[in-house]
């Protein structure tokens, strides 16, 4: 896979109290990605720019949520969530500032 179709598959990791509690307890990592990529697109990009082994990937799309906005109706964008097991002993550094 090219360095250009790895960055376009992981787009951003997300980072909340839930995604911590999931470092912590089951060394899982969630990431949002492209909508196009599939969980063996995931896996390989993980492992690539990471250095990794990856045991599990589940994939969740998120349903963007209606909002007034001045008494308009909208609709927020929906983002596709993936959530990745990693081997015991290895972790990613997902804060790190370049």
């Amino acid at each position: 896979m090219s360095n250009e179709r790895l960055l376009q598959v992981l787009r951003t990791p997300l980072i909340s109290e839930k995604t911590a509690r999931l470092q912590e307890a089951a060394n899982q990592y969630v990431f949002e990605v492209a909508q196009t990529a599939t969980k063996t697109d995931v896996k390989k990009a993980v492992e690539e720019l990471f250095k990794v082994t990856v045991t599990a990937v589940n994939v969740v799309n998120v349903k963007g949520k209606n909002k007034m906005f001045r008494n308009r109706s909208g609709q927020r964008a929906g983002l596709r969530k993936a959530y990745i097991s990693l081997a015991d002993g290895q972790s990613i550094d997902v804060i790190a500032k370049p």
